[in-house]
């Protein structure tokens, strides 16, 4: 997912509309994938970006060469920083992973001024992330046992009702919620097939533990949904999910 991944990041920040020389909080930032974007398109003061996994950290300070911007080994929940240092702290596709996702919310709250912006994205993974949708459809019907798989009903942080009611309890204001969507297409039927050999994640994972004829059955199945004809793209889109809301005045 990562080539949409940055798609999905450039319109969240263009949908942010932030003013220029702000300093900005990336929460979970991963390699720094949103931060360069935000160096790009948003004219930050800094960027410090935290992330709990060490290998991820070492990547950003590595290929983010840009003096404005840091990157710090910290958890979402308890965010290392000072409190209502930053003027918008946002997250890009984390905000699923967390077990608490309203104390991650209070945490970046806590980590802008009054007045300051808190915002995430993630994927629709129940309906608006066509990619991996359509490949749990087809395989909870030929097998109903892997829906407990299927990230549409792990997340249910995924959806707009679910994220207006987290950033409602963490108590931010002025809430937003918006679709971004992206493009997806597959060049064709084995372009879009070959990345679930991977091993990586749920889908792949599943793929991987199926016996030969299973994994050709599921292929077949996939394909006569998805192929149009032999050799012909594949037109899919993804659709995160992005809210957006004000700090209030910290207690």
């Amino acid at each position: 997912m990562g080539r949409w991944s940055r798609a999905a990041a450039e319109r969240f920040v263009r949908w942010l509309a932030r003013p220029v020389g702000l300093r900005w909080l990336d929460v979970g930032c991963g390699t720094g994938a949103l931060s360069e974007i935000i160096l790009q398109h948003a004219s930050p003061k800094e960027v410090l970006g935290i992330d709990r996994s060490a290998g991820y950290v070492a990547h950003a300070r590595a290929h983010v060469l840009d003096r404005r911007a840091r990157f710090e080994v910290g958890e979402a929940r308890a965010l290392p920083v000072e409190k209502a240092r930053f003027d918008a702290a946002v997250s890009g596709l984390v905000l699923n992973f967390v077990p608490d996702p309203e104390t991650m919310l209070r945490a970046m709250s806590r980590a802008v001024q009054p007045g300051g912006s808190v915002a995430v994205y993630v994927w629709d993974y129940a309906g608006g992330m066509e990619i991996l949708r359509r490949f749990w459809d087809a395989t909870i019907a030929l097998d109903p046992e892997a829906a407990e798989l299927d990230e549409g009903r792990r997340f249910p942080i995924c959806h707009p009702d679910a994220l207006a009611r987290a950033f409602g309890a963490a108590g931010l204001e002025e809430i937003e919620i918006s679709p971004l969507d992206v493009l997806t297409p597959f060049e064709s039927f084995e372009a879009y097939w070959s990345p679930f050999l991977g091993g990586q994640g749920p889908a792949p994972g599943y793929v991987r533990a199926l016996s030969e004829s299973e994994r050709a059955r599921l292929r077949e199945q996939l394909r006569s949904e998805l192929e149009r004809r032999p050799g012909a793209e594949i037109p899919l889109r993804a659709r995160a999910w992005a809210a957006r809301g004000i700090a209030g005045v910290h207690g």
